[in-house]
């Protein structure tokens, strides 16, 4: 396994079946914490990742702090409009754990204090932020490419 990305509460069906497809063809592990906003069956979810479900490596947690209870001890990067040093300042390594917030809203604010915050650079203006996919499939590549792209041609 390449990474472990984590979606904190994920809302968009279409976004967690799109970033399962990255998962699957990164050998990138996906862990959702719940509450999530749809049924992980759903028929958006399904459709937005096509026949790729099958080759997942998934993980659901019941909760925040279930999850901080089995991988709490790991280090944690959180994807946040609010953090001052941007995605391609991080060092990742293989393995890392790379935490996305729900696209409404992100994360509490102790999600935020609890790991290490990077942003990705964006003009000022009236909008929050990237499309939830699209922000990891940025994060997920830079990570690969800093470790080398293991197993990947």
């Amino acid at each position: 396994m390449n990474l472990n990305i984590v979606l904190y509460q994920p809302e968009i069906p279409q976004n967690t079946g799109n970033i399962a497809r990255t998962c699957v063809l990164t050998n990138s592990k996906l862990h959702l914490i719940k509450p999530l906003g749809f049924e992980i069956n759903e028929k958006q979810v399904k459709r937005a990742g096509l026949d790729y479900w099958k080759d997942l490596d998934l993980e659901i947690h019941e909760s925040y702090d279930d999850f901080m209870k089995k991988y709490g001890d790991k280090k944690i990067y959180l994807s946040t409009t609010h953090a001052e040093a941007h995605f391609d300042e991080i060092c990742f390594q293989e393995g890392d754990f790379i935490m996305f917030g729900r696209e409404t809203c992100g994360v509490p604010e102790e999600v935020h204090k609890e790991n290490i915050g990077f942003r990705i650079p964006m003009i000022k203006s009236s909008t929050r932020s990237l499309n939830l996919s699209n922000t990891v499939a940025i994060v997920a590549y830079e990570a690969l490419r800093q470790i080398g792209f293991p197993n990947m041609k």
